[in-house]
């Protein structure tokens, strides 16, 4: 009932606000722009984006072509659905299209953009890129913190060793959002977000409910004169999440300060591997840093890491399964290569999977049929000409990953799931087919300045854990033919629409051990 007021009253604002909508677009007409589709009065395009945002822009793109120009609301936007188009905003016009919009969501839950993900293009910007790539994110520190990693794989197993010693099934997803969720949690503050034992179990519960208030569509964001009404309750929901998360992120910070200065009271160090969050408070309290990282900086950035890392990995692991479940012989391909490379005796890690070529194949490729990204979102901080288009500043950029992973002018059988096609003749990884941007046919990290400064993470989460799981199970579905449903569900991380429900049967029993 609340949702049908809120339609009504949009409509009756559409009615008040027609001819003036109608004025603005006639004056913007006049610039030549890509092709577009007819527009309504105050909602524009909307209308033709539900319900899954990504399939309904690649129809667009069928019928308007490779670049095209809509209006969400009074929102003006462009959409680039092919490599070539991608290559030309991402690479030849980066630097017009190098901010994230804005929308109230993210403003409010990045304190006022003082976080990395969706801070404006500059030196803070770039401060933080350089921390994330070189101590953050960077090699170093993933490798000391690879005994979280693994330790969280092998109780992912664990649990569903015991549901195959019951013959209960199990809802793959959600273990999977546990596990990938308490990899973020203990290497951002050394805390489980599955446990009762801290207050990480309620930052999860926060982070659904972000996911949940960014993808939805926001009436005052898109229509101009309701920029400062809240017709949705959005504002109280919000501010409601982020009152709680900072309650939280206070005590969680607080913590870790007590703790270091106990450390340094003693004459101690704080340890050789860090969390990092006491990797933020050292860099807070560096009095040479470039810049001071303020609390609300480092609550920020927590969000975003939190928010960019909990349910994407575990959605790729999900969906790449799936197609493995829908294609048996391709995964006897992939058991077969782990059980030459490492026998029954070794469970599969992080450092073995440059030994496992085919399992890097499948992982591409379900990045490139299913990205957790399905879109690459900018806007644009100055006017450019692409083209004979031109392209004001302040419009909202779409690039279709999704639509382009399925492009059929260059992936041949591009709706097949085929692996091989990542491979060279010899077995080994195709170079030039990376996932990390510099090619424009594949891209489930972004690409370019504000390409995904976890990739490196996400990998080693993805291969790892879903070679894992098919080396030591089988994975039955129930019922029907045996095969899995692979409809698309909505959201911004492209979720499956039906959870993926598994009898898991243990291959190797017990579980090998880890080479700890």
């Amino acid at each position: 009932m609340a949702e049908i007021r809120e339609y009504i009253g949009l409509f009756l604002l559409c009615f008040i606000s027609t001819i003036l909508v109608r004025a603005m677009l006639k004056k913007q007409s006049s610039k030549c722009l890509p092709p577009s589709p007819l527009a309504l009065p105050i909602i524009g395009h909307l209308h033709l984006l539900a319900p899954i945002p990504h399939q309904a822009l690649a129809k667009l793109a069928a019928r308007y072509g490779p670049l095209i120009h809509i209006y969400l609301g009074s929102v003006p936007c462009l959409v680039a659905s092919t490599p070539e188009m991608a290559r030309e905003v991402l690479k030849t016009h980066e630097g017009s299209f190098s901010d994230r919009p804005q929308t109230a969501a993210t403003d409010y839950l990045s304190y006022g953009k003082q976080d990395f993900s969706f801070a404006p293009y500059g030196p803070y910007w770039k401060f933080i890129k350089k921390l994330c790539m070189s101590e953050l994110l960077g090699g170093q520190t993933l490798d000391l913190m690879m005994p979280i990693r693994r330790s969280e794989t092998r109780y992912l197993l664990e649990r569903f060793l015991e549901r195959a010693e019951s013959g209960t099934c199990v809802d793959v997803g959600k273990e999977l959002i546990r596990t990938t969720n308490n990899v973020i949690s203990r290497m951002m503050m050394s805390q489980r977000c599955s446990g009762d034992e801290s207050g990480a179990g309620e930052v999860r519960k926060l982070i659904q409910e972000t996911a949940e208030l960014v993808g939805k569509f926001n009436i005052s964001d898109s229509i101009w004169f309701c920029n400062n009404l809240d017709l949705q309750g959005f504002g109280k929901r919000l501010k409601n999440v982020r009152d709680k998360f900072d309650e939280l992120m206070e005590k969680i910070i607080d913590e870790h300060q007590n703790a270091r200065r106990a450390v340094k009271q003693k004459g101690e160090e704080v340890g050789n591997v860090k969390d990092l969050l006491h990797i933020l408070l050292d860099i807070s309290e560096d009095k040479s840093s470039e810049f001071k990282l303020t609390r609300e900086n480092i609550k920020a950035f927590i969000f975003d890491i939190f928010a960019a890392g909990t349910d994407t990995s575990a959605v790729t692991v999900e969906w790449a399964l799936s197609e493995l479940i829908n294609h048996p012989n391709i995964m006897q391909k992939a058991v077969q290569e782990i059980d030459t490379i490492l026998g029954n005796k070794k469970l599969v890690e992080e450092s073995d999977i440059p030994n496992l070529p085919y399992i890097q194949a499948i992982v591409k490729e379900t990045l490139r049929l299913h990205p957790a990204g399905p879109l690459i979102i900018r806007a644009s901080s100055k006017d450019c000409t692409i083209g004979n288009y031109d392209i004001p500043s302040k419009t909202r950029l779409f690039v279709n990953v999704w639509a382009i992973g399925r492009d059929a002018s260059h992936w041949e059988n591009a709706l097949e799931f085929r692996p091989e096609r990542f491979l060279d003749d010899d077995g080994s990884v195709k170079g030039e087919l990376d996932v990390r941007g510099q090619n424009y046919h594949l891209l489930p990290f972004g690409s370019g300045r504000r390409g995904c400064p976890g990739t490196s993470l996400a990998l080693q989460v993805v291969q790892t854990t879903l070679a894992s799981m098919i080396q030591c199970f089988e994975w039955r579905v129930e019922g029907g033919n045996g095969s899995v449903d692979m409809e698309e569900g909505i959201g911004i991380t492209l979720p499956r629409a039906n959870p993926l429900v598994c009898f898991p049967v243990a291959r190797l029993h017990p579980i090998p051990l880890s080479s700890v």
